[in-house]
């Protein structure tokens, strides 16, 4: 059943209590009362080529946590739904506190925005990065196909004429008038915006324009400890689409990776790791039939894998370039291998939220990578504390 978006009212809801903010420094580390609190990295502007960097601590490896498909704001006018979050931020917590991560990576689905009848959905995205901010740790995130999904009216909000009841709110607040209070969603650009602004932990990009229909498309350099124009590894984001987009990597931003990989890593000499949400399709042909064996690597493998609507060249660019080490997924709840296809790897991370569908265990892949020599490893770490699937990339 469709209501025209003028007939559509914003339901009142309790708003999240968001968190408190800390101001951090640029540049410097920052300090948090944390019992397993250690301090971040350092984090600059690398101006001639626009890419920003973090810089590894002197004498450590640089460790990255993967929350992948959070969900947060499902079923919100349900009871059930706001304790999924509430259940969503211990496990996050709990790798938090077990791991203690140089670095966050949100994979994609932080929220269910088809399931949240208000207009600032930033709520909800603010509530799922909460646990990370709180600690000091900077971050980067991915959009997913429910980031910024059309929202759909539960039919049981609707009353028997097939109209919602009308909740606006006052009129002396800063909406006024029927228009003005119908739920309009919350688009990627809105969101990506709020979470760099208000953030200065947040090393999220918005991508260049042109690279329509998809906004999370940036590069970040892992540096050396001994020099921060000396980089380790290079991460990149790229917007798999999704939600009001089509579920594909498009041929600009194909046409951007190979420009931008061209400009920072001509020689293809320093490790490059790949971050998006939706499995293209060369996951589905190295994906295990049953159970998982080498030289796979993983604990569950109970889906068939999704992939995207289309393939435009992204792979082929990919599987040419000596130094792409692996890519990471969210998306599929149910498998969280990481399987060798050609010179390199293909991983899904572990489910991480208690929104969205399966019962499947919660958890967080963790990756590890050290300079001088370069190595990078992988393994996931459970919301019970077991730790399994270690990978080394090779």
């Amino acid at each position: 059943m469709t209501a025209s978006p003028s007939k559509l009212a914003i339901l009142t809801f309790a708003y999240v209590s968001l968190c408190v903010q800390f101001i951090f420094t640029v540049g410097f580390n920052h300090q948090v009362h944390h019992s397993n609190f250690r301090p971040s990295p350092t984090i600059r502007l690398r101006a001639t080529t626009q890419v920003r960097y973090i810089q590894i601590r002197p004498g450590a490896q640089f460790k990255i946590a993967l929350f992948a498909d959070l969900h947060f704001g499902e079923a919100a006018s349900t009871e059930w739904g706001p304790l999924q979050d509430e259940n969503s931020i211990k496990v996050m917590n709990t790798v938090l506190d077990d791991e203690t991560p140089d670095f966050v990576i949100y994979l994609g689905d932080v929220i269910t925005a088809n399931n949240i009848p208000i207009a600032n959905a930033s709520l909800y995205w603010d509530q799922a990065i909460s646990p990370t901010r709180n600690r000091g740790i900077p971050w980067a995130s991915v959009f997913g196909n429910h980031d910024d999904a059309p929202f759909q009216w539960p039919m049981e909000w609707f009353s028997p004429p097939g109209i919602p009841e009308v909740h606006c709110p006052a009129t002396s607040s800063a909406h006024s008038g029927e228009e003005e209070c119908s739920f309009k969603g919350t688009g990627r650009l809105e969101l990506i915006r709020n979470e760099i602004k208000h953030n200065v932990l947040s090393f999220s990009g918005n991508g260049p324009r042109d690279l329509w229909p998809s906004v999370s498309n940036y590069v970040l350099q892992i540096s050396s400890s001994h020099d921060p124009r000396s980089p380790v590894a290079y991460l990149y984001f790229l917007d798999s689409g999704g939600g009001t987009y089509p579920e594909v990597i498009s041929s600009a931003q194909v046409e951007w990776f190979q420009k931008k990989s061209q400009e920072i890593n001509p020689n293809s000499s320093v490790p490059e790791v790949i971050f998006w949400h939706i499995p293209s399709k060369a996951y589905k042909k190295v994906a295990p039939k049953f159970l998982i064996h080498k030289p796979c690597v993983g604990s569950i493998n109970k889906e068939s894998v999704a992939v995207q609507e289309a393939e435009t060249g992204i792979m082929k660019l990919l599987v040419k370039r000596p130094s792409v080490k692996a890519i990471f997924v969210g998306h599929n709840h149910g498998l969280d291998w990481c399987c060798p296809y050609k010179k390199l790897w293909l991983c899904f991370a572990r489910h991480t939220g208690y929104g969205g569908y399966g019962n499947w265990s919660r958890g967080a892949r963790i990756l590890e990578i050290t300079g001088q020599p370069f190595t990078f490893r992988s393994w996931i770490r459970m919301e019970d504390g077991d730790v399994h699937s270690e990978v080394v990339f090779s």
